[in-house]
């Protein structure tokens, strides 16, 4: 399991209100930090993805568990 700086979970909340969590907490972070992200907006997955390459913040992984999306974002 890798090690995150950060974890914001979005659990229950709608887009865009996940991304805006996750570009809040990567606002505080230093470059290379990971960041876990856990939502339950199935529109999340393409939205992490399009918020990543738009910000340079590369998505490291993305994953889908009971229900719930798991990001991994290192800070660009």
């Amino acid at each position: 399991m890798a090690e995150f700086a950060q974890e914001v979970d979005a659990s229950g909340l709608n887009c865009p209100l996940p991304i805006l969590r996750a570009k809040k907490a990567l606002n505080s972070m230093e470059k290379g930090e990971k960041l876990r992200v856990v939502a339950t907006d199935k529109g999340s997955v393409r939205d992490f993805a399009a918020f990543t390459q738009q910000t340079g913040n590369p998505l490291l992984e993305s994953s889908e568990d009971s229900g719930k999306y798991i990001f991994i974002i290192e800070k660009g």
